[in-house]
């Protein structure tokens, strides 16, 4: 274990002795200034480690900037049949220009306080082969979910060469185990592609209505930047997998992106995923989605839930761009049939900065609500959210924001939030981390700490997943932690005790975009689209990377 995270994880260790779980948890939005040290946060665990990969292990020479014992972009699936089985995945060591030389396995069986690690073979680096499956240099986008009998499922885009370029290839990999995650079995490939096709930013869902059913989606890109959205099933309990299939055309000039499946009581399928469209210099963005009522045997036309007005995040001293999750968002579906989303939106800030929006839907998505901002500080840059729904029908989202920043350009402390609400009207907000320093993360595209993160609930407790920086620690400069939420919700801290900590969500009053609009829209359009296939010359300033995917 990395020696900077084991001094953090016992000073939480010691910190949670004194919290009973059902203890209200903490809040802070950090600073000093006289105002006393900020409240006691939930209890975190430190689910990673340090890397356990050995030097050239991919095989591949070197492309970029390789950041050794950095962790990102996690997500977390709990076992129904045993809600103490979490398997957490993450990408290890990421590279600057796309991947990473592997997905790390975390398989916990105490609710989240101490994690294993173990290995999926989905790259070279964890064991991937030519005999059993693919020999792969990279890996990204790692996703896991259970189905109702406890098996469990672990979903990569696993990448050799430079996407698109000759030589190259990009697959779709899944693998499974039977056992909580201890171990796993030797990848099926759902999609290969060389160079004519990139396939990008995938997921998988497992059915909780028919342990026979998981369903995997993605787009697949192409030379001309159009991306429908593709499609797998099993519907024997991964003894076989159909043969992909497009589900999704959204046209000519169209791409998709963030498909994502959720799964209503009664077995609909809920298909989310931003949609692209560009004319001329212009990219529109919206959140769309599309309804299986036969398990994927057929898809609708899409819904539009709202467009999507996100200029991106950046350091506002140093001017570093953040890779956030602009143009992209997370769905929950609740045990009553609910659905909400939620992204980032600059219409809340008139266009001056992205918060987070919340919509939701009471009609199984054919209808959804007035996006509204639900990050309490409204004058600080917010990004990344996640979602997930209580039983008993309480959401839950977290997301990073800057309250504790200051005047130093040479550092960017971040904290990272969970908010609460019964009704998706009023919601309480209490603190998950921080502040730490964003400044340390990799560098890929922007400071990096994954296009997503991760929440779960496990009975009345929420499970936040996420990423934190060591700080100045360049060897470990990040981490993947668990933290357990079990409070119903508690100040934002000393800073802003005089104010409440419960809120009203804001709903987006109309926002005129004027042409400066416009252009922060377009480019925070082709920047998110730059970082799921780098290389292409940058229209934002930003700089080219090699195209090795997200």
């Amino acid at each position: 274990m990395k020696s900077s995270a084991v001094r953090r994880v016992r000073v939480l260790l010691v910190l949670s002795a004194a919290l009973a779980l059902s203890a209200c948890g903490g809040g802070g939005g950090g600073g000093s200034g006289g105002e006393g040290p900020p409240p006691l946060p939930d209890p975190q665990y430190l689910a990673s480690g340090s890397t356990p990969f050995a030097a050239g292990c991919d095989g591949a020479a070197p492309s970029g900037v390789l950041y050794t014992n950095a962790e990102v972009e996690p997500y977390l699936a709990v076992n129904p049949r045993n809600p103490a089985n979490l398997i957490g995945v993450w990408q290890q060591d990421r590279w600057s220009n796309g991947g990473a030389r592997g997905l790390m396995t975390g398989v916990s069986f105490d609710g989240g306080k101490t994690w294993s690690p173990r290995m999926a073979p989905l790259s070279r680096c964890t064991g991937g082969t030519v005999a059993n499956g693919g020999d792969y240099a990279r890996a990204s986008d790692p996703w896991v979910t259970f189905t109702p009998d406890g098996t469990a499922y672990q979903i990569a885009i696993s990448i050799t060469g430079v996407g698109l370029a000759p030589g190259s290839s990009s697959a779709v990999l899944v693998s499974r185990s039977i056992d909580g995650g201890l171990t796993w079995s030797d990848p099926v490939t759902l999609i290969r592609d060389g160079e004519a096709r990139f396939n990008d930013k995938e997921s998988i869902t497992a059915d909780p209505t028919d342990a026979r059913y998981v369903y995997a989606v993605w787009d697949r890109l192409a030379p001309d930047d159009t991306a429908p959205t593709w499609f797998a099933r099993t519907s024997d309990g991964g003894l076989t997998w159909e043969p992909a299939r497009a589900i999704y055309d959204p046209g000519d000039t169209a791409s998709t992106l963030n498909n994502q499946i959720v799964v209503l009581p009664d077995g609909t399928l809920i298909d989310f995923f931003f949609r692209f469209n560009t004319v001329g210099n212009a990219t529109a963005v919206s959140l769309n989605v599309i309804r299986s009522l036969d398990k994927g045997l057929t898809w609708s036309t899409p819904i539009g839930v709202a467009a999507a007005q996100a200029i991106g995040v950046r350091d506002p001293e140093a001017g570093t761009p953040v890779r956030d999750a602009a143009n992209l968002g997370a769905i929950a579906a609740g045990a009553h049939g609910e659905l909400v989303v939620v992204w980032q939106d600059a219409r809340f800030g008139g266009g001056t900065r992205d918060g987070i929006a919340f919509s939701r839907s009471q009609d199984g998505g054919l209808t959804w609500s007035t996006p509204a901002r639900i990050n309490r500080d409204a004058t600080v840059q917010a990004f990344t959210p996640s979602v997930a729904i209580r039983a008993d029908g309480i959401i839950a989202v977290t997301y990073y924001d800057f309250r504790s920043n200051t005047s130093d350009a040479a550092t960017l402390p971040t904290d990272y939030w969970i908010t609460r609400s019964t009704d998706g009207e009023t919601w309480r907000e209490s603190r998950v981390a921080g502040p730490f320093d964003l400044a340390t993360a990799p560098n890929a595209q922007g400071l990096f700490l994954g296009d997503y993160q991760s929440l779960v609930a496990i009975g009345s407790v929420f499970v936040p997943f996420y990423v934190a920086t060591n700080d100045r620690n360049i060897g470990n400069r990040t981490d993947v932690f668990a933290s357990l939420v079990s409070s119903a919700g508690a100040t934002a801290g000393p800073k802003r005790a005089q104010a409440a900590d419960v809120m009203r969500a804001a709903p987006a009053e109309a926002m005129a975009v004027t042409p400066e609009l416009r252009r922060k829209l377009d480019e925070s359009a082709v920047r998110t689209l730059e970082r799921r296939t780098p290389g292409r010359p940058s229209a934002t300033g930003d700089g080219p990377a090699l195209r090795s995917g997200g």
